[in-house]
């Protein structure tokens, strides 16, 4: 027993002081005021669920959600299938791979000033901005104007996290056996029906495991927007709203409401994540 304890003792402490205190301090100070003097029972949660900066990042979020986990793992599949199919497989990867390395902060100022607006008639900045100038269209404000500002920074959350999904899946893909997809093609199934009886259902746990981390990203989205629009045009989400309140505004109790929220929202994907993992060891 004190074996034991020795050797799981200094993690369970660190668990307990970083992890779960400040969990339960979140929710304690959710219901007090902004500076957490006085009690204010469901105040700060009826802002969350009332407001309507929260329901625009409420809203904000779901399209993330779907656009985001779509893209990224619809993506990623496309990608681990078609490259294995090339002889520069290893170049392809590294490529699609390569914005991984760069950190979100990094990729959201690359990507503003490829989205950088100026207006018509001046002399644009912004790359994607100077090529529609000379294809002879009118330069847009990518961030600026909703909903298609949105629509722009999921682009840069699917540019950096295609290539995650894509090495995941690319190991799933090559861990099928070929016999078994000769065997279908052999059975007259062409290559859609293939793809969606024999890979599909092969690729299931590592489908699953990808989608699950998709989510849990998305919901808690922040370096993109905050580097980008911080969360002016319509763009805000529910953790760079959480940011805003407790380090803009001082409201302690508004963001650890928010806080929670989030941590409510992410809890039923981590526990699918966690099981499939343990399923899959299993």
């Amino acid at each position: 027993m004190l074996t034991a304890l020795f050797y799981v003792g200094p993690a369970v402490l660190f668990l307990l002081v970083y992890q779960v205190y400040p969990a339960l301090q979140t929710v304690y100070l959710s219901f007090l005021d902004r500076r957490s003097e006085s009690f204010v029972g469901l105040e700060n949660y009826k802002y969350v669920f009332t407001s309507q900066t929260m329901l625009r990042a409420f809203k904000n979020n779901l399209l993330w959600l779907v656009l985001f986990t779509a893209g990224t793992v619809g993506l990623g599949l496309l990608f681990a299938i078609l490259v294995d199919r090339v002889k520069y497989e290893r170049i392809a990867k590294s490529i699609i791979f390569m914005p991984m390395a760069i950190s979100f902060v990094g990729a959201g100022v690359v990507w503003k000033f490829i989205y950088a607006y100026k207006p018509s008639g001046a002399e644009q900045i912004g790359l994607l901005n100077q090529i529609m100038v000379v294809l002879g269209f009118e330069p847009k404000g990518w961030l600026l104007e909703s909903p298609i500002n949105n629509l722009a920074l999921i682009v840069v959350g699917l540019w950096i996290w295609t290539g995650y999904c894509m090495v995941i899946l690319s190991a799933a893909y090559k861990g099928i056996p070929k016999e078994l997809m000769e065997a279908g093609q052999v059975d007259g199934a062409n290559d859609w029906q293939v793809f969606r009886h024999i890979i599909i259902p092969e690729m299931r746990p590592a489908l699953t495991m990808v989608t699950t981390t998709m989510l849990v990203n998305v919901l808690k989205i922040f370096d993109i927007i905050y580097v980008m629009t911080n969360g002016n045009y319509g763009t805000e989400v529910i953790a760079n709203r959480m940011f805003k309140e407790m380090f803009q505004f001082a409201n302690t109790g508004r963001a650890s409401a928010i806080a929670v929220v989030l941590f409510v929202m992410i809890i039923p994907i981590m526990y699918a994540n966690i099981r499939q993992k343990l399923k899959g060891e299993g």
